[in-house]
Order: C-alpha cells, then structure tokens, then sequence
C-alpha cells in the first residue's frame, strides 16, 4: 500500500507551510505534528485527509453564521466584516453557503459540486451578484476572497436560512452545522475513477464544516433552533462543546415592544437585553451568551451605508416640534407620507438604513448635541446597535480560544477519517497517538473541552450546581469569570482557585460516580493550573 503520498507528491509538510500562515498556538501545532507524523504511517486516502486537517489547522477559525430564514444573518455578516458584500434580499446566492476570507485580491469563486471554479467579479455595488448565471443545483458554494483585515483571523460563513422552503437550502446548511452527512458517491476503499487518491466524500465531510457558531435568533426560540444548536453541537464533539464554539445574538431587538416584557420599564434595549437573558437559559447549554443586536443600525453604521447626507437629512428631522415627530416616528408609513421639508425618498432611504429605531436614536443625539459631526454620529448609531459587545464576546469566546477550538477539532477530524479508513490497525495507530498526546501538559485544554462536551451533552450527569461550574470553568477566558469573581484581587483569585482545587478532587474521590469522577479529575487540574499561574504571576511582579 503506498503510503504518505497524495496525487504523486510527498505530504510530509508542515501546516504552515500548507497554508503559508500561523497556527493558532502550540495545541494546534501538536496536532498539526501528530498529522505529519502520521502521514507515513497511513493509506494514501487518510494522508490525503491529514493533509486537509493540518491545511485547517493554519486557517483562520471558521466562523458559520447561522439561524432561521429572514433572521437578519447575511445582514449580520456585513456588519462584522464591516463591508455591505453578502445580498439580504432572496437571490441564487442566498440560497448557497458563502464563506468570506482574505484574499490579497477581491474576488467571488463559483464552487460547483464537481469541483471545478468559476471567478465572478463583484456587481457594481460591490456585493455578491444575486444571480450567477450558473445552474445552481450544480453549485457547492461560493468562495468571496475580501481583502477586509477581519478575516485575517476569522473566516466569517454565511448560511441558507433555516426554515426555508428550498430544502437543498437548509440541506446545506445542515451539512455545515453537521446536522446532515454528504451521500458517498462511492463504497468506503474504492479508488477514484482517475486512480488518484483524493479524498472521498466521508474523508471531506471528516474535515468539513464550521468549527464555530454564531446562531442567529429573533424574538422566539424555536424546537428546530435547539435542533440545529444540537446537531453543531453533537458533530464535533468528539473534543469540543457548545459553550466554547457557540454563542447567539438576539437579532432585531429593536422590534421588541417593550410592554410584552416584564422589568423593562418601557425600555427597548432593557427588554432586548431581558429577552436574550431568557433565551440564553433556553439554549443553555448550547450557547456561551445571548447578547442583543440591532443588525440593520450595525450594517448602515460599520460598513460605510451611513453618510453626510443622512446626517444632514436627520438634522432637519430634529428640528421640527415635538409632537411632529413623535407622530411621525409611530409607524413607517406616517414617517415616510408626513407632509414635511425632508422629501419622502430620503425619509425612505432613512427607514431601509436605520429603521424607526435608529432615526429616533440619531435625532436623540443631534439634540443632545447640536454640533454633533456625521462622524460622530455614526459612531453612536454602532454603539446602540450591539455590535461591538458581540464582536467583545466573539474575541472572548472564540479568538481567545481559537487554539484550544481549532485543535479539538482538528483532533475530531483525525478520529473521523481513521475510523473511515476501515482498517483496524490504523484505526488503533492512530487513537494510540492521540492518547498519547492528550497526556502531555499542555493537551489538558482539550481534556476541559472534552469534559465539557460531556456535561453540555448530558452524557454525564451532574448536580445542576456543579454542571453550571463546570460551564463556567470551561467556557470563559477571563480568570475572574472562571471563578465566578469578576474584578477581585489577583489573592482572592488565587485562594479561590486553590479552594476550588482542593474541592474537585474530594468530589472525585469521595461521592462522584465514575463518570463524574472523570470529569471532576478534569476541572480540579483546571483550577490547579489556574492557581499555578496566578501564583507565579504575582512572585515575578
């Protein structure tokens, strides 16, 4: 059997120079090794799919934006890129996965099902055509290469709605979120009808897929949000969990009448931000956080849609009495068919960029500052969309983690195509290099994700106290939020960790059954480490 060559060329790279950029950190650069290692020691078919994992691995984390049809995703997805690039009305495109990633060059590659590419051009506004030309059925996905410094540490994907009618729609974006697997055009060991050794279709969806999510929900949380949260959720997690690769925006807030939630005191954002505390304990613990957004402000405000001209148009606004405006702000058709100095068409490109919301929000701020500049104003309208405190937890969640993420991952990935190869004796080389990884010191990162896993899946059952421990432990970045004791002395941290330490390991040994006593082994080390580190930080200050 030849071994640890792919279409005649030799494998034996590292990920780096696969992808000609960084690794995440030494977790990813320890799988990237085993994976190289490996390559050597496997059928050409599993090398194939190393070669994949350790491209991946020097990747950016790839980020899928997902949710419910005429959620707000591809709106969403502007404003994060910072770029108005993905269509938001119905179109071909909208009906494919896209992924937007750096590229030296802007470009749209045309993906089809065959594997061959076609280069678009961007239409003259810059977005994504919303008609290819193309027979769409024959259609994978789309390629956007941006040259946007975003996506040089985040490749952001954009989904299908869930809950649409175009059932190969949701069919794909289930197969990204990992709820559906791709048909294998051929029996697992046949050799492609080229005699080459590419990788089959159980190889590549092994290695496919997002390896985090942004779900996207509006005002309702549906069974099939939970279903789709669940199926991302039980297809990696062979190493990872919801809590560390997940987090949900509450998309639309401004939409919310305040009067339908109790303790806002007439407060949109206030009910906003009390409806997504109640969806994130629905979800939980599927999710990191729920956090409100107002996508349509974030889009006008971020990607250069909000101009002078809007300042100005709502600067007139502000002038006129108060009773004329709030009857003008009751609904979008008295706004827009008002008789008053500010022609309706503006008033109506006014409504499409900032809605009722962010006309009065904007008018709010001209008033409390006359002299406010177009600048200015801009960045107050981003600061009510949400958008920074969603792009704040995205770094806290993911970027932070990216290491730890992309390795568990990775690790799924590798699992996955030896379990396809359908050889024993591979299938046991490689589990046997996994172990031996995961006992280094420095894996333990990956033994908290995969204890986590265990109790965000219910695999393991804990006392809700303790399982909302562990939730903490495992999915925060910041030591304050690890213990439950934001903003305290680096010495209360320490005697916490230390406290918390020393009750794990107990809970282990005296009480837990062997399930839990796995995954308390796991936290008491966590919390060890973390007392480790807090203590030697404080002797070297």
């Amino acid at each position: 059997m030849q071994r640890g060559r792919v279409r005649g060329r030799d494998t034996r790279v590292t990920a780096v120079s696969e992808q000609g950029g960084r690794l995440a950190g030494p977790l990813s650069t320890s799988v990237g090794n085993l994976c190289h290692r490996l390559q050597s020691q496997v059928s050409a078919r599993t090398a194939a799919g190393f070669a994949e994992v350790m491209r991946r691995l020097a990747a950016p984390l790839q980020v899928a934006v997902a949710g419910r049809i005429k959620s707000g995703k591809s709106t969403l997805v502007n404003a994060l890129i910072g770029r108005r690039v993905a269509p938001t009305d119905v179109g071909e495109c909208t009906r494919l996965v896209t992924r937007f990633q750096y590229g030296t060059v802007d470009r749209v590659e045309v993906v089809f099902n065959d594997g061959h590419k076609q280069v678009l051009p961007f239409g003259p506004d810059g977005m994504i055509p919303a008609e290819l030309g193309v027979d769409i059925e024959r259609v994978s996905h789309l390629e956007a290469y941006l040259t946007n410094a975003v996506l040089q540490s985040m490749t952001v994907i954009d989904t299908p709605g869930l809950g649409s009618l175009d059932a190969a729609s949701v069919s794909r974006t289930e197969e990204l979120l990992g709820a559906a697997r791709g048909r294998h055009s051929k029996e697992d060991g046949d050799a492609d009808e080229d005699g080459t050794d590419e990788l089959d279709d159980t190889s590549r969806n092994a290695v496919a897929g997002a390896e985090a999510v942004l779900y996207v929900v509006t005002q309702g949380v549906r069974a099939d949000d939970q279903q789709a949260l669940a199926a991302f959720t039980a297809a990696t997690a062979s190493r990872e969990a919801g809590p560390v690769n997940a987090i949900a925006v509450l998309n639309k807030a401004d939409t919310i009448t305040p009067e339908s939630v109790e303790g806002s005191d007439g407060e949109v954002w206030k009910a906003a931000t009390l409806l997504a505390e109640r969806q994130a304990a629905t979800l939980k613990p599927r999710v990191a956080d729920v956090l409100p957004v107002i996508g349509l402000l974030a889009e006008s405000a971020e990607s250069g849609g909000f101009t002078s001209s809007d300042a100005d148009a709502l600067r007139q606004l502000s002038e006129l009495d108060d009773a004329t405006l709030e009857t003008m702000l009751i609904s979008a058709d008295i706004f827009t068919s008002w008789e008053c100095d500010v022609p309706s068409g503006i008033r109506l490109r006014l409504l499409e960029k900032l809605d009722l919301y962010g006309i009065r929000s904007a008018i709010d701020a001209i008033r409390a500052d006359p002299q406010i500049t177009a600048g200015a104003l801009r960045r107050t309208l981003l600061d009510r969309s949400g958008l920074e405190a969603v792009r704040a937890r995205l770094a806290t969640v993911f970027a932070a983690r990216a290491d730890g993420i992309k390795a568990a991952a990775a690790l799924a990935s590798v699992t996955a195509l030896a379990h396809a190869s359908g050889d024993p004796a591979e299938r046991q080389r490689v589990h046997d290099a996994i172990e031996v990884l995961l006992a280094k010191p420095e894996a333990h990162q990956l033994r908290l994700l995969e204890a986590l896993t265990l109790v965000a899946s219910g695999a393991v059952d804990m006392p809700e106290d303790l399982a909302d421990e562990v939730l903490r432990v495992g999915s925060n970045a910041d030591v304050g939020a690890i213990l439950g004791m934001p903003g305290r002395p680096r010495e209360e941290l320490a005697a916490q960790a230390l406290e918390r330490a020393g009750w794990w390991r107990s809970f282990a040994s005296f009480g837990a059954t062997p399930a839990q006593s796995r995954v308390a082994h796991v936290v008491h080390r966590a919390y060890f480490l973390l007392w480790q580190s807090l203590r030697d930080t404080a002797a070297a200050q």
